[in-house]
């Protein structure tokens, strides 16, 4: 997920703990004995930047998938980077190395808190469900928890990465009628037709702004549009595309160094809503083995998010494709 692999890190820098260990769409198998159930030699697990301690405040109400465990909630990027006990479980030459979201799953070996792992079935192909640890869940989720897609409506998807392409499975699995997706590189047309969007668009390639285009397409606006790619010029163009009354804007991805968004009350007052997803609106814990299950009954299509299967000294590599625009990679 770059959203969080590349452009969390300044927030993190910001913390004054420069040194960590990056990584946080995984998956894993215990190699250590645990006393914690329900975790033992050998389970297969997916790491989560989503804690679920399933006591506070947060996580019994119905109404968030937050954790209170998350202390910086103005910015969770830049928290769980210790654990519980205040100290790091990493080190390099005497010096500690932080943790990153509380996952650190770029190594070989990680040490993780109960609260931030899923246990999954046995006979999970660990190279397509490591997609639930982020990208996946939070454009698919985003979708059916937080914007909540409903049959016969229009949809605009702006960035179509891998979660912007599982923002479109999503508004099709909802039962949208229209799903039109923006991107400024075309060669991601074809498979975000292929996952479900009627119409894709290059903003690059108009005459006019984005917004304006939708508009007329759909004579007044999409009733949903989700902004997978952040940025104020996006942001800004996802919510004006949708309709007065009842349009709803919910944000996705954020940009690195973006400046926010600046609106005026009437934007608001004629009947437009804006929200946002924090991990696809899931209950992380409880709901990605469901979602492990899902996939194995092919409810959803995880192998075709995958362009690019790299082993993991070659991560560098990895990046420099993602940087380039080709979507998702896995490593093994």
């Amino acid at each position: 997920c770059r959203t969080l692999s590349l452009q969390a890190l300044p927030s993190c820098f910001l913390s004054g703990k420069h040194l960590r260990t990056i990584g946080h769409d995984w998956q894993g198998i215990c190699l250590a004995p645990s006393n914690i159930w329900p975790f033992f030699l050998g389970d297969k697990v997916i790491p989560l930047y989503a804690p679920l301690c399933r006591k506070c405040k947060f996580c019994l109400s119905p109404l968030t998938n937050l954790c209170g465990k998350i202390s910086n909630l103005k910015s969770p990027a830049s928290d769980q980077q210790l654990m519980e006990d205040k100290t790091s479980r990493f080190t390099c030459k005497g010096k500690p190395v932080y943790h990153f979201f509380g996952t650190s799953t770029f190594s070989q070996y990680t040490v993780v808190s109960d609260i931030n792992l899923a246990k999954i079935d046995d006979d999970a192909n660990l190279e397509r469900v490591c997609l639930l640890g982020c990208g996946f869940s939070t454009g698919y989720g985003a979708a059916i928890n937080n914007a909540k897609v409903t049959p016969g409506s229009t949809c605009a998807v702006f960035g179509l990465g891998g979660v912007g392409l599982s923002a479109i499975m999503g508004c099709k699995a909802a039962g949208a009628s229209r799903i039109i997706g923006i991107d400024i590189n075309s060669e991601k047309f074809a498979k975000a037709k292929a996952l479900g969007a009627t119409d894709c668009l290059n903003p690059r390639d108009l005459h006019k702004p984005i917004q304006e285009v939708i508009i007329e397409l759909t004579k007044g606006g999409v009733d949903f549009a989700l902004d997978c790619a952040g940025g104020s010029e996006t942001m800004k163009a996802a919510l004006d595309c949708t309709t007065a009354g009842w349009g709803s804007c919910t944000f996705i991805g954020v940009a690195a160094g973006s400046k926010g968004l600046t609106i005026f009350p009437e934007e608001l007052i004629i009947g437009r809503t804006i929200n946002g997803t924090f991990f696809g609106g899931w209950k992380s814990v409880d709901s990605i083995p469901k979602l492990v299950t899902d996939y194995k009954n092919k409810k959803f299509n995880l192998d075709a998010l995958v362009t690019h299967t790299l082993p993991f000294d070659k991560i560098s590599e990895a990046f420099d494709l993602m940087n380039q625009g080709k979507r998702y990679i896995t490593n093994r």
